[in-house]
């Protein structure tokens, strides 16, 4: 007997055995029992989910002998012709090869004759989508009115190109894609009445590679079993058809991420040595950081997994945030649509390997900005005291604990200016605090003739309080843009209602080093200048306000940064 491949061996004789299309078959079958028989019908979905198939089935339940029935009996005369493609009254045309308005013509011709030896005359025309405009057209009053006798069954993949006023005299049926697991067990299926072992792992791939599609499930099966012997495996598939395994691309992340980047780039050179493309390796990168997601998710699904979830180390699914997961997913991406214009794709896809070492340290703006925020909690309610330290020509910063010590070079002056007394560097309740006796000012070293202020005493404070630690104080000294002194006061103007409420709060402490500094121990009063506009971004406002500067609205929805030059 003459070798009969897969598809066809196993393509279905009954609606009970149609896979994947539950909502076709019930709703044929209702109206075959119910007697409500249209006289035409669209089939559309992706290639081989048995759109032909249905045609062919509905055609056998409307001219079997026992009909028109849901169940056909598959053993008269009209089923078996209908099942090898000799019926004289069920007639398949091939859309793509006949589409012209002359063709069209042959069948309205054909259509005044009734069946020979059927009960219906049924026109099976596939890839409908190809037909002109002009045989549409010519085939509309057919279809619309045609003879009690005639069934037009239409099958399509691009329903899209059919046009409405075809698709409006047609009942539609879409057709969906077939599920991982029902491939799977067809496949395993098949391999039993083949004789053939197929491990599990094999015949996922294998249904994985299908897509949904039945037939390019069985199509890829034929060919892996041609190779295979008795029996089936995921090594013998990956040896003979050069797929890389996700072992190795599993190793290959994690040396990267790892910090090892020459021994990820050696695995990679490996892996294209065995004849794998650049673009395929980078389908196959992507589709492991997709996964990965997933399962960071909590999604086990093999079926959204397209992967087995044992196959993923559980070592980067913890190491990983969402966020670094999806920069290399977009990474990816962008490289798969780089590629094309690039000197060598090869490069580019090495370059990729060597930046994921960095990926562990990326980190999201809304990340950056919540450290700031813990920070400064932290310094606010006292839970790290800043300490400025001379040692050696470095500032040695240290927490209370003094767990930690961070280094930094000592800022330089630029410019020389007056000679004014300094204020040591400690925590800012050693500067001035109200618990502090007046009998102090006897020792201070002050100009006490200075009676007023300039914007360089100001500054000059808030320098002297950032280095002590007092970075919220200082911070609102740095935001008074402009000052006067009148009648034995100075009004200090903010760019801010929350600096100059800083101010107010803290015109002890303020006032008593401006004294020190400079003499005047006069009235200050802080204003606030505000417009009171809304942010339009409350994290640009906040990152801006971190780094002592503003954002400066350009246009609508527009930002730019400004800082101040003095620090």
């Amino acid at each position: 007997m003459a070798y009969e491949v897969t598809a066809t061996r196993k393509r279905p004789q009954a609606f009970e055995k149609l896979v994947g299309q539950e909502f076709v078959v019930s709703t044929i079958e209702n109206a075959i029992e119910s007697g409500r028989i249209a006289h035409a019908y669209l089939f559309s979905g992706p290639r081989g989910v048995g759109k032909t198939s249905s045609a062919r089935l509905l055609a056998k339940a409307l001219n079997c002998k026992n009909g028109p029935t849901a169940h056909p009996c598959g053993e008269c005369e009209n089923c078996k012709e209908i099942t090898a493609g000799s019926a004289v009254d069920v007639i398949e045309i091939d859309g793509a090869s006949n589409t012209s308005v002359n063709d069209i013509r042959v069948i309205k011709d054909e259509v005044l004759f009734p069946p020979q030896a059927s009960r219906y005359k049924i026109y099976i025309i596939d890839e409908v989508h190809m037909l002109s405009n002009s045989a549409f057209n010519a085939l509309l009053k057919t279809i619309e009115e045609p003879p009690e006798y005639i069934i037009f069954i239409f099958a399509t993949t691009e329903l899209q190109k059919v046009p409405a006023t075809i698709r409006s005299r047609c009942q539609q049926f879409h057709f969906q894609l077939i599920p991982l697991h029902a491939i799977k067990g067809c496949l395993k299926e098949a391999a039993e009445e083949m004789g053939i072992e197929a491990d599990d792992d094999a015949l996922f791939w294998i249904a994985k590679e299908a897509t949904g599609s039945m037939r390019d499930a069985y199509t890829l099966f034929d060919q892996v079993a041609s190779f295979s012997g008795n029996r089936i495996t995921l090594e013998g598939i990956r040896d003979k058809l050069g797929i890389v395994s996700t072992d190795k691309i599993s190793n290959i992340i994690t040396l990267a991420i790892s910090g090892r980047r020459l021994d990820a780039i050696k695995g990679l050179s490996d892996i294209l040595s065995d004849g794998l493309s650049v673009e395929q390796c980078i389908k196959s990168f992507t589709d492991f950081f997709r996964a990965l997601l997933f399962i960071k998710e909590g999604i086990l699904d093999e079926e959204l997994l397209n992967m087995r979830s044992e196959d993923i180390p559980q070592d980067l699914v913890s190491v990983l945030s969402v966020a670094q997961i999806e920069a290399a997913m977009r990474t990816l991406l962008q490289l798969y649509r780089e590629i094309r214009y690039s000197i060598s794709p090869r490069f580019e896809l090495e370059l990729f390997i060597s930046r994921l070492s960095s990926l562990r340290d990326l980190s999201t703006p809304e990340e950056l900005v919540r450290k700031l925020d813990e920070i400064r909690e932290n310094v606010t309610n006292g839970k790290v005291t800043v300490v400025k330290e001379q040692v050696q020509n470095t500032v040695v910063l240290k927490t209370e604990e003094k767990k930690t010590e961070k280094v930094a070079p000592v800022e330089t002056v630029t410019e020389k200016k007056e000679e004014k007394p300094q204020i040591e560097s400690a925590p800012v309740s050693s500067i001035y605090t109200d618990d502090e006796d007046d009998d102090e000012e006897d020792t201070l070293d002050v100009k006490k003739e200075i009676k007023t202020l300039t914007l360089d005493d100001i500054y000059s404070l808030a320098g002297s309080l950032f280095d002590a630690g007092d970075f919220a104080v200082a911070s609102a000294l740095n935001d008074v843009t402009n000052l006067s002194n009148n009648n034995g006061r100075c009004e200090l103007r903010t760019k801010t209602d929350k600096a100059a409420q800083q101010l107010k709060n803290n015109l002890r402490v303020i006032k008593g080093n401006l004294l020190k500094m400079t003499g005047f121990d006069s009235e200050i009063v802080p204003i606030s200048t505000e417009s009171h506009r809304t942010a339009s971004n409350p994290i640009l406002e906040r990152i801006a306000r971190d780094f002592r500067g503003k954002v400066v609205f350009e246009e609508e929805k527009q930002y730019s940064f400004q800082t101040n030059d003095n620090y």
